[in-house]
């Protein structure tokens, strides 16, 4: 009998093409299959909340999968965090859910962290995960002008070309940046995003923060519907899927 769990992740996106199956390389989702087939024989697909790019990272992934074998949640666990090694890839936590569960179609909200290290010298212990950015940055600023994209907006400004999404009005629930010292936090919620949507947005903040741009200037940015009209995506590294709720 076949019995359905969910599956609490965590990965460094740095040696992987992203979360989902690429011919150009190893992915998140191939890692945790093959290692399942490993010791089960199975051969599962996996079902995320939501896929992450090349480089980006994973604090709190959320994915489903059905097996076969008649196994509790804990030796799930255990099997495929054994045989995910040298892959710095965790699965946190394994439960068990019924049929009906969907890791993408169930999820209420999804949350992302963009950690930027703002200082003179070179990031060692940081490097590869976070945005280094040597020139100074007022946090406050980009707060302030972050509000201009919560609520629900036509983000076509902050779309990539090849997102596959049907409409590029989203809903931004929460937008908020803080700074700790030579970090700056920026926490995004909401239920759904368009394909590098935050890093658009993070990207375009940074011209905020560096005193380039205004809060006007974002505001323009978003009413134009053109991808042209904002800054650069902000680094794979800095990012990270930090939860997904459900109800």
């Amino acid at each position: 009998m076949t019995q359905r769990f969910k599956l609490l992740i965590e990965y460094d996106g740095s040696e992987f093409v992203g979360w989902q199956h690429q011919d150009n390389g190893f992915s998140v989702q191939e890692a945790i299959e093959t290692a399942i087939t490993k010791f089960s024989g199975e051969k599962p697909r996996l079902h995320c909340a939501g896929r992450t790019d090349a480089g980006v990272h994973a604090l709190g992934q959320v994915a489903h999968v059905d097996m076969e074998r008649d196994i509790t949640a804990f030796r799930l666990t255990s099997a495929i965090n054994a045989n995910l090694r040298p892959h710095a890839v965790s699965i946190l936590n394994a439960e068990k859910v019924d049929d009906e569960f969907s890791a993408r179609f169930n999820a209420t909200a999804r949350h992302y962290e963009y950690r930027i290290i703002n200082r003179r010298a070179p990031l060692s212990l940081d490097c590869g995960k976070a945005w280094w950015v040597p020139s100074k940055l007022n946090a406050q600023d980009m707060h302030n002008a972050a509000q201009v994209f919560v609520g629900e907006h036509d983000f076509t400004t902050f779309r990539n070309t090849r997102c596959q999404a049907r409409s590029p009005v989203k809903t931004i629930d929460k937008f908020s940046i803080s700074r700790y010292g030579e970090s700056i936090i920026i926490e995004v919620s909401a239920q759904s995003f368009l394909h590098n949507q935050v890093r658009a947005m993070v990207g375009t903040l940074k011209l905020v923060g560096g005193g380039k741009w205004t809060k006007t200037d974002v505001e323009r940015a978003l009413k134009a519907k053109d991808r042209k009209a904002a800054g650069v995506n902000a680094p794979a590294e800095g990012l990270y899927l930090k939860a997904v709720s459900y109800d």
